[in-house]
């Protein structure tokens, strides 16, 4: 099987966020896209899929299930107590397969999308693997299927089926426990892990492997999921496995090849994560020189909500993730330069994956206030 290309989507241009005649342009481009009519006029989440440079809206049923090798837009309209007035979260997921040609019209039509709001949502950019909390959140379990919109796997018929193997883990514990699923690249005995539960999706036929080592919660997790899969596919046959209970000859194992024959290792070419050790640290965007300036103005414990200033723009890294503020009188250039300096710093960083998110002074967001005391 011939490996996907790994895109360098970090390479892809974040200029997109433009002058403000590109975005009084774009006020007339978003009213005439036919995805965004209606959206944002009651509370709850809505996805798009970019496909050939046109968004497509996603179906329902698969809210929660992603392709690497696409990129999708996200909007979560909401209300806080006790009040009427819509709240917007807006974010744009980007998969590690994702081509520039994709992130780059995700990234252009989520400032579309904005603006079509008004300037109201609160935006974030997610990459596949360091999604936010908040990202998250919106679904019972997030599952990243390989492939994309060329693929055309949709349209294959179960009989027809290529089989597909689901690794199943849980993130934190208890009733808070959420399901991350990845679909694996191989089909070898090798890649079941004793720790683990797995869901082999054969067309006609639908397994669940628990593994001897796999804690309860994450079973459990794993079992709703796989009861949510086998209800998509009514006539399937279903069988949930016990690694300490299934027989050598179970017709199971003849989805697999005895090892690691094809010896490819899964995608792993990242520099090693500082995300959990990172000291945050608060930059400064300003052109009060005469030129853009990037400058570091406070660190860790000392960082606080008056070292903001209404006439600039500023950008914090706390490792998981950035965040980018704007003054109410920063300059147009500082406001357009906030999202693709952010980018371009987390470049030269070991956490280039963090999640960025973009407010505008007066905006909510609770991460961030909880860190500046805003």
């Amino acid at each position: 099987m011939q490996k996907a290309k790994k895109y360098d989507w970090q390479d892809s241009n974040l200029a997109l966020f433009g002058s403000d005649t590109e975005k009084e342009v774009k006020k007339a481009a978003a009213e005439s896209e036919p995805a965004w009519k209606g959206c944002g006029q009651k509370t709850g989440v809505q996805i798009w899929r970019i496909v050939k440079f046109k968004v497509e809206n996603w179906n329902k049923e698969e809210y929660g299930s992603f392709f690497e090798g696409d990129s999708y837009i996200l909007l979560n309209t909401y209300q806080e107590k006790d009040s009427e007035e819509l709240n917007y979260d807006l974010h744009f997921w980007i998969g590690m397969h994702s081509t520039q040609d994709e992130y780059g019209t995700a990234a252009y039509k989520t400032v579309e999308l904005d603006t079509y709001l008004d300037d109201k949502p609160v935006q974030h950019r997610e990459v596949q693997g360091n999604e936010s909390d908040l990202f998250k959140s919106y679904f019972k379990s997030v599952v990243y299927m390989s492939g994309g919109a060329d693929s055309g796997f949709r349209h294959v018929k179960p009989e027809e089926y290529t089989p597909r193997l689901f690794h199943c883990h849980a993130e934190g514990k208890g009733r808070k426990a959420r399901l991350e699923i990845n679909e694996m690249k191989k089909m070898s005995r090798s890649s079941l892990k004793s720790d683990d539960v797995y869901i082999l999706d054969a067309g006609t036929k639908m397994f669940m492997w628990s593994g001897s080592g796999s804690r309860h919660d994450e079973k459990f997790k794993s079992a709703q999921e796989f009861q949510t899969m086998t209800a998509k596919r009514p006539r399937a046959s279903k069988e949930s496995l016990d690694e300490n209970e299934i027989s050598p000859d179970h017709e199971f194992w003849e989805y697999f090849t005895d090892d690691d024959v094809d010896g490819e290792a899964d995608d792993d070419d990242e520099q090693e994560d500082d995300s959990n050790t990172f000291e945050r640290v608060l930059y400064r965007l300003s052109n009060s020189s005469g030129a853009l300036d990037f400058t570091e103005v406070s660190k860790a414990s000392s960082i606080c909500k008056s070292d903001l200033d209404s006439s600039d723009v500023f950008i914090l890294d706390t490792g998981k993730a950035c965040y980018v503020w704007a003054g109410k009188d920063a300059d147009p250039e500082e406001k357009n330069n906030g999202i693709p300096y952010a980018t371009e710093y987390l470049k030269k960083t070991n956490h280039m994956r963090a999640q960025i998110t973009s407010l505008k002074e007066g905006q909510k967001c609770k991460q961030f206030s909880e860190i500046i005391g805003y």
